[in-house]
């Protein structure tokens, strides 16, 4: 350390050298150049014995074969091989204790909810599917009936799958005015062909699903018709000879057209009876009944915890209507429960925006004898008289448990009429047959 500082010192010392005085020459540049002049010795070229040795040494690298460099596709076939003698060798240990089968899990994750899930049933099959799966299950049941019935097919297909009930509503009349033309004008054979490239096809028709079906399930066949006056061709939807003959099955399919509706699926209620219990107050939904994503979940929850602040303020009328409002649209489906006077507990799935007048006929319905006069109580009480109002209007959402109440006079003469038998329940015997214990 002590040399570093003194070189640094003489460097200082020559650059402040004065006009005049001779400059030294650093202390670092001279002692290199002095080694550098006691390192420098003549060259010589190798002796002969050294090139006899490099040409033998050269002579046995040649010989020696050269190693070959991987390819690409070699390095893909050796990484296809690793991975499939992992997976024979998986497939030889069997499942990892970690693994579990989709219908396990959904069961599992479904386990101590008041019901697995909202679910609905297909009008064309009869089947039940989960929410989740009613729309796949609806198509795969159009597209199978197409086998059977291709025009019924087609024109549920129209109906069904496109959106935007304006656009089917003006396609299907268009669709409409071709078949009248053939209809009353058979003999015009102008009417008989329909251009794909049309300005009023491809706006109106072409951009509705099932359409293409339809026109071929009814006897038109794509064509390609030479343009006139030049050497190219056009598409054209072209209607078959034989079905000229047949002309009022054009008719009735163009009536079938008009007068389709969408196939829509039912809501299946679950209808569950359930024994007397303390616990018919509690609900664990699974998430097919909010309208709200996993992060509105949790806000929604926050947002409860909030509620004894928000109550304590001073709010309008509008801002509490604006809040009902909002709070009303949260829920598509409600899980509802009628506690009959001897306990029992029926159970039932609805729409959110059902009226309370389906509920009565829900309950009716479960009745030996449906004449039975009741009424529904609300939580706390209140009379549902009004049967217009919406289950969310009522504040029956997500979930709720109602009291059926008898009208007294009537169970007082029925009770008279049984003399003195012992009570019986006034549901269904079918359904007491299949009464579940609610967990």
């Amino acid at each position: 350390m002590r040399k570093f500082f003194q070189e640094i010192k003489a460097d200082l010392k020559f650059k402040s050298a004065g006009p005049g005085q001779k400059l030294a020459e650093p202390p670092r540049e001279r002692v290199h150049q002095e080694k550098s002049k006691a390192e420098t010795k003549p060259r010589h070229g190798p002796t002969s014995e050294a090139q006899m040795a490099a040409a033998a040494a050269v002579a046995r690298l040649e010989q020696k074969p050269k190693p070959r460099l991987s390819s690409s596709q070699d390095v893909i076939k050796s990484q296809v091989r690793k991975e499939l003698m992992a997976e024979a060798a998986a497939y030889e240990r069997g499942p990892s204790p970690d693994h579990k089968d989709p219908e396990a899990a959904e069961e599992e994750e479904c386990a101590g909810l008041s019901v697995s899930g909202v679910y609905f049933i297909c009008p064309l099959t009869g089947a039940t599917v989960k929410k989740d799966k009613r729309e796949a299950h609806i198509r795969e049941a159009i597209l199978s009936h197409s086998s059977k019935d291709p025009v019924a097919a087609s024109v549920m297909e129209i109906h069904t799958f496109n959106r935007d009930r304006e656009k089917v509503k003006l396609g299907v009349e268009t669709i409409a005015k071709y078949l009248d033309n053939i209809h009353l004008h058979p003999e015009e054979e102008k009417y008989q062909k329909i251009k794909l490239q049309n300005k009023v096809f491809q706006e109106r028709i072409n951009c509705l699903e099932g359409v293409h079906n339809f026109f071929q399930a009814i006897g038109f066949e794509k064509k390609a018709l030479p343009v006139p006056g030049q050497e190219t061709t056009e598409e054209y939807y072209v209607l078959k000879e034989e079905v000229l003959t047949k002309l009022e099955d054009l008719k009735d399919y163009k009536d079938q057209l008009l007068n389709s509706e969408p196939v829509r699926v039912q809501l299946d209620r679950q209808l569950c009876i359930f024994k007397p219990s303390p616990q018919a107050a509690q609900f664990e939904l699974p998430n097919d009944f909010y309208n709200l994503t996993a992060e509105e979940l949790k806000r929604e929850q926050r947002l409860r915890t909030e509620a004894v602040e928000k109550a304590s303020m001073l709010r309008t009328k509008a801002m509490r209507e604006k809040e009902e409002q909002r709070e009303m649209r949260k829920y598509n489906y409600t899980l509802l429960r009628v506690r009959f006077p001897d306990g029992y507990i029926l159970q039932g799935t609805f729409y959110a925006r059902e009226q309370v007048s389906t509920l009565y006929k829900f309950v009716r319905e479960a009745l030996q004898h449906d004449w039975l006069p009741f009424e529904l109580l609300a939580p706390g009480g209140l009379k549902l008289t009004d049967e217009n109002l919406a289950f969310n209007e009522c504040g029956l959402v997500p979930s709720a448990l109602l009291t059926l109440s008898w009208d007294a006079a009537v169970m007082a003469d029925i009770k008279a009429a049984e003399k003195e038998e012992e009570a019986k329940s006034h549901l269904k015997p079918e359904l007491l047959s299949a009464v579940q214990t609610l967990s």
